[in-house]
């Protein structure tokens, strides 16, 4: 397999948070209280990777259609097209709602994942595409199950059902691809190792930068 694997602006824009470790040794700390129940920087952080996933994932669908080998391939592209670009817009609006700060790019790693599957062609981008994807959402299916089980926030909690019916649904795709390794996306999924968080961060956007969008 290729690849590597009432709100205060304050508390809540770049650099304070925005990437997936938490500025405090609880990830259940308050950072606010909004109409929708208390808001803490797990909560706040699974927002920003909602956003983040849909960033880098969203392309790899479109390459899938225009790639990918097989018609299993080509339509777990477009599951991660439609399936991304609902729960963007979801994420967009909660992340408003909440006065949330979101990327309008993925990190580095996952911009890693592009790139390794832009250079593929063939079987190589088959295979590659199906286990990279099958690691990482079973990588980022417990964070949505933790989330879900624990949030406060009725705005989280909903992007997090959402987000839990695409993650499984993707999941689902890429194994009747009939490519998926479980040994080594299960091997990769417990034994990852841990990154710089400059890695695993994505860039805040620029200011005044337009939102980026992603259409079905």
């Amino acid at each position: 397999m290729g690849g590597a694997l009432s709100l205060t602006l304050v508390a809540l824009a770049y650099p304070s948070m925005l990437g997936f470790s938490t500025v405090s040794s609880s990830a259940d700390h308050v950072i606010a209280q909004t109409p929708t129940g208390p808001l803490t920087e797990a909560d706040r952080d699974f927002v920003v990777k909602v956003r983040a996933a849909g960033l880098w994932e969203y392309p790899v669908g479109k390459l899938a259609l225009q790639k990918g080998t097989t018609q299993a391939v080509r339509t777990a592209g477009q599951h991660l097209v439609d399936g991304h670009a609902a729960l963007d817009d979801t994420d967009r609006r909660v992340a408003a709602r909440l006065n949330i700060t979101v990327p309008n790019q993925a990190s580095p790693q996952q911009q890693g994942f592009v790139a390794t599957l832009e250079g593929d062609t063939g079987k190589q981008f088959d295979s590659d595409m199906a286990n990279i994807l099958r690691t990482t959402h079973g990588q980022i299916f417990t964070t949505v199950a933790k989330i879900r089980a624990t949030t406060r926030n009725s705005l989280v909690r909903q992007l997090a059902d959402q987000a839990n019916d695409t993650v499984l649904d993707h999941i689902t795709v890429m194994e009747k691809t009939g490519l998926v390794d479980f040994d080594q996306v299960l091997f990769q999924e417990t034994t990852a190792p841990k990154l710089p968080a400059d890695q695993v961060t994505p860039p805040p956007p620029a200011p005044g930068e337009p939102q980026v969008t992603l259409t079905p």
